[in-house]
């Protein structure tokens, strides 16, 4: 049922992507939640047990990590959802069915912490409602499924009265389409015993390389074991184990829990375990031995062994933008952005590799913040995730950015470097729309200011002023324009001078930034 989900998803990911709000060529719900579902599918392969709670949590697992975008973490709170409701369940039948439907509605809803009705949230928690309704009356998991999904397809058609930006655009819900698709997929395979197929070869996602790191070892040993008995608490396990190691993982239930652990006194860890029940499965490793055969030189440790007071991961897409946030001294730069949002997992590899006291994660898109902040829910580092919406709100606040104050001091410098930058976006428009009484025909230039259309043209320049316009006022100081790789040096240029006469009382700055499908990303401070 996962697979010909995923793989139905896949198959219909690029009309999905085209109910994006706005008309710009980047909408990328589709692609976010079929990534996230490929994640889940890959974990599920892996799986040696192919009991219904087993398969859950593999799906669980594998969606929480490869999430990418806010659809994709709510996908990943679903599967969340479904595999607590599936736990103790050894065959899915209606009243299953219906109850893993509700529990995902009700563990993506707490997940979002302003939830939008006329969403992917609204069409699984109506969908949820009804399936606990007929469960009882339905004779089989499959005709139930079929009702459910005509109840999710009745809500979808809402969604625009629900939402008036969706009627606005005249388009549903993106992510409540993604989530029909999804199950609609399990439903064939219910009826057929057939899997949906690929309609083309799945193009691989591109793996991050992980760079090796050699650093100093504080805690030697890695200790991991399986706990054993009845009424385990992990969390509070967890919190016994804290202050004696790091890279603490301590997953499970009531009846097992996995701890891994890196500690000088396994032995203490140990002591603390057996209080609770059987171990099984101890595995102690001592890792300054197996780190010295893996040092290259005095010279190359001896580099990775400061720990800086503040580490940064920014995501950057274009090669100018992420040389400027280099520059700036981002340690880490995750290629992405609102063509292709990194998962929670592209995020948690970044934040691992920086040694630092304390970490600031510059998603730069809000459609990467939630993506972000369970990033953090499953790191034991200190990080401070900064809801940056855009390129110029990252780059103002990873320039405050002060090593010499405290995280919460540099969490409010932060919070108003962002709040004083606006931000401009020039791009096309893929489709005829009307928006805000505005009609857009299929190649006009877009300007987007502060997330919404301001402006709508067949010449860039008309577009590009009447945005600039709009963004500049009399505390304006300084306008910075970033020109993507569809734009010339020379045009780039010429338009930095036309604007220096224009706003004669600000300052005005222009950088390559290599990005696609944005002619310009424009900021105004």
């Amino acid at each position: 049922m996962i697979i010909s989900g995923a793989n139905n998803l896949e198959n219909n990911k690029s009309l999905v992507n085209s109910l994006n709000v706005f008309p710009v060529p980047d909408g990328d719900t589709g692609t976010n939640m079929s990534l996230t579902m490929n994640s889940a599918v890959k974990e599920v392969n892996k799986s040696k047990e192919l009991d219904v709670a087993a398969i859950a949590d593999s799906v669980a697992n594998g969606s929480l990590m490869g999430a990418r975008g806010n659809s994709g973490v709510i996908l990943s709170q679903i599967f969340r959802g479904f595999a607590k409701a599936l736990k103790n369940v050894n065959e899915i039948d209606a009243p299953a069915l219906a109850n893993a439907l509700m529990e995902g509605s009700n563990t993506a809803y707490k997940a979002v912490m302003k939830p939008t009705e006329g969403t992917i949230l609204t069409v699984i928690r109506e969908s949820a409602e009804y399936g606990i309704k007929i469960a009882k009356n339905t004779a089989n998991a499959t005709d139930f499924l079929g009702k459910v999904i005509e109840k999710a397809d009745e809500t979808l058609n809402r969604t625009p009265d629900m939402l008036p930006i969706l009627k606005q655009a005249g388009v549903v819900d993106a992510g409540g389409k993604g989530l029909i698709y999804i199950l609609k997929g399990m439903h064939q395979y219910l009826i057929s015993e057939d899997i949906i197929q690929l309609s083309e070869a799945a193009e691989e996602e591109p793996e991050q390389a992980a760079k090796p790191v050699y650093e100093d070892i504080v805690y030697g040993y890695c200790t991991e074991f399986f706990i054993k008995g009845k009424a385990l608490d992990p969390e509070e396990f967890k919190k016994k184990i804290t202050e004696i190691g790091d890279s603490i993982v301590v997953v499970g239930d009531e009846n097992l829990i996995k701890v891994h652990i890196h500690t000088n006194n396994p032995g203490v860890i140990i002591e603390k375990a057996l209080q609770l029940g059987f171990l099984s499965k101890i595995k102690i490793d001592n890792m300054r031995e197996q780190h010295e055969e893996l040092l290259i030189s005095e010279e190359e440790r001896a580099e990775n062994q400061e720990v800086k007071k503040y580490g940064v991961v920014a995501v950057a897409m274009g090669s100018g933008i992420s040389s400027i946030f280099k520059d700036l001294g981002a340690n880490e730069i995750i290629e992405g952005g609102q063509t292709m949002n990194p998962s929670t997992e592209d995020i948690l590899k970044s934040v691992d590799r920086i040694k630092a006291e304390n970490i600031i994660i510059l998603p730069n898109n809000g459609n990467i913040i939630l993506a972000a902040n369970q990033a953090k829910s499953l790191s034991n580092k200190n990080i401070i995730v900064a809801p940056t919406k855009s390129i110029p709100q990252g780059i103002s606040a990873l320039m405050t950015l002060d090593q010499e104050k405290s995280p919460e001091d540099n969490e409010k410098k932060i919070s108003k470097a962002i709040g004083d930058v606006k931000t401009g976006l020039i791009t096309y428009a893929v489709r005829d729309s009307n928006f805000d009484g505005v009609d857009i025909e299929e190649g006009n230039f877009l300007g987007i200011m502060e997330g919404k259309i301001g402006a709508v043209g067949e010449e860039l320049i008309e577009v590009i002023y009447k945005v600039m316009d709009g963004m500049v006022d009399e505390d304006a100081s300084l306008i910075t324009l970033y020109y993507g790789n569809d734009i010339g040096e020379e045009d780039a240029s010429k338009l930095e001078q036309e604007l220096m006469q224009r706003y004669p009382d600000c300052d005005v700055e222009m950088h390559y930034g290599g990005q696609p499908l944005y002619y310009y990303i424009l900021s105004v401070e």
